[in-house]
């Protein structure tokens, strides 16, 4: 158990330390926190949790640092402070280099001694592993695919031939990186194959959450740049260029060939058509529906919440009237602008 003192943590956070310098081991919500516990208060709405927590400490912001009846720790940001010291308190377990027994290593791929393959992983030939990386149990790195360092591919990932991952990237399990592309050309006969001779580029720092699917390139590489985050069960189509520092939410589609700007927040569900080129500093709330580029930053919304049935199925007995009532309007114009 990591135990960490509360004036390490303001030093390290850069904050300020009121009330007495004690221990704690876990980060855990105002509501349930205990005296060995660390909670943050991030909203204004969750002021009057703070009067019955039991919490050892509180990240706060310097105008709640009075609420406090125990330790504050008083910073700027109190969630990402919350952030940092989760992952102080809840260290990667550490490494133990070297190759499990029952994994399958290529003669000619190379695995760092520092690095640590698990139980039945694959790595082919002139596949690449570096120093300080997981590679866990059933993953399989392809055919000259190249994983940099301090990498974290938990379990099941599968890297096809040729992917390139930079350093710091987890992935999550069940992840398929570098499969094909969705490519086919309607021939007399049916659809014929076109091979996808691109590759799969992921930058430092990104990270890939379980089941995402990022199709290698057709002609021309698909890109991930540096601290993309990615949630779980996410779709990247072949030729997708996605913008350092974009984060995207689950079961979000982007289809091919389509370029997200930089520091982008797109909410779940979300569906991009190809060739689409979105600019940096956009948002995109949950299910909305991208069929042209947006060239502007701001957050973009469509798609409908739901109703009572009852209602909604008025509301689309009105939509399959829209024709009509169009055509009724026209004709009113068109007899009010004949008598003017």
């Amino acid at each position: 158990m990591v135990k960490l003192r509360l004036s390490e943590i303001a030093r390290r956070l850069e904050g300020r330390l009121l009330g007495p310098d004690r221990s704690v081991c876990a980060v855990a919500p105002l509501a349930s926190a205990g005296p060995e516990d660390i909670s943050f208060l991030a909203h204004p709405r969750h002021r009057k949790q703070l009067e019955s927590s039991a919490a050892g400490a509180v990240l706060v912001q310097p105008v709640d640092a009075g609420r406090v009846r125990t330790s504050a720790v008083v910073v700027d940001d109190p969630y990402l402070a919350f952030a940092r010291v989760a992952r102080w308190l809840n260290p990667e377990p550490p490494l133990e280099p070297g190759i499990h027994p029952s994994a399958v290593v290529d003669p000619g791929a190379q695995v760092h001694p520092e690095a640590q393959v698990g139980p039945l992983a694959v790595i082919e030939a002139q596949a690449c592993i570096g120093p300080g990386t997981f590679v866990g149990p059933g993953c399989i790195i392809g055919a000259g695919a190249r994983v940099g360092a301090d990498c974290r591919l938990l379990a099941q990932v599968t890297l096809c031939r040729g992917v390139v991952l930079g350093d710091r990237v987890r992935v999550h399990p069940g992840a398929v990186i570098g499969a094909d592309g969705f490519g086919f050309a309607r021939g007399p006969e049916g659809w014929e194959k076109i091979p996808q001779v691109g590759g799969v580029r992921i930058g430092d720092d990104c990270e890939i959450g379980a089941g995402c699917t990022i199709d290698r390139g057709a002609l021309e590489d698909t890109v991930l740049e540096a601290g993309v985050k990615l949630d779980n069960l996410v779709q990247v189509a072949h030729n997708v260029r996605i913008g350092a520092h974009t984060v995207i939410a689950a079961q979000t589609g982007i289809a091919g060939s389509t370029h997200i700007g930089r520091n982008c927040m797109i909410g779940g569900q979300v569906g991009c058509n190809g060739h689409l080129t979105i600019a940096d500093g956009v948002t995109l709330t949950g299910q909305a529906m991208v069929t042209k580029s947006i060239r502007e930053p701001g957050v973009y919304s469509s798609g409908l919440p739901a109703e009572k049935n009852r209602l909604w199925r008025r509301q689309v007995a009105r939509f399959r009237r829209l024709d009509q009532l169009e055509d009724r309007l026209a004709r009113l114009e068109a007899r009010i602008e004949e008598k003017e």
